[in-house]
């Protein structure tokens, strides 16, 4: 549904008629509309699933990070988790990660990716990022971390 990318395509609009050097900030989906004042790039922070701070911070210039997640938006019902990521072949919470975060020039395409990817394996979202021209970062629920082939050059810790 749009739930699935209306915040970013949202928040691209409003990139888009920012002025440069900006950051938007819109609760899990970041835009940067170029670099700050003094010429540096943006820090933003992935966060740890589990509450523990971040798992990561990334550092860009211009362009978008989302992530979707399982920690957020979830209740619980009989000491089970439910998350608000609906497998559409199951029609539960999807299983194959805790969070997923996309870096693209695009803040409706990062938005729409990473709920995609988050119902993927991660061979299948590897594909599609491809095809977008975009990077990831998975994380799995045992806590693992994997990236796609370009995501690391943007992480600075």
């Amino acid at each position: 549904d749009v739930g699935a990318i209306a915040k970013g395509w949202a928040t691209q609009r409003a990139a888009e008629n920012a002025p440069d050097g900006i950051l938007i900030s819109v609760g899990g989906n970041v835009c940067a509309t170029g670099p700050k004042a003094d010429g540096t790039f943006w820090s933003v922070g992935l966060q740890d699933p589990d509450g523990e701070g971040n798992l990561r911070v990334v550092t860009m210039d211009v362009g978008s990070v989302v992530t979707s997640g399982d920690y957020q938006r979830a209740y619980m019902v009989d000491g089970k988790i439910y998350h608000h990521i609906i497998d559409p072949d199951t029609l539960y919470p999807s299983q194959y990660w805790r969070a997923v975060t996309v870096v693209c020039e695009d803040s409706g395409t990062a938005d729409a990716l990473s709920t995609a990817l988050f119902l993927l394996p991660q061979a299948d979202g590897q594909a599609l990022l491809e095809k977008c021209g975009a990077q990831a970062m998975w994380v799995a629920a045992d806590g693992t971390i994997a990236y796609s082939s370009g995501f690391s050059k943007f992480v600075r810790t």
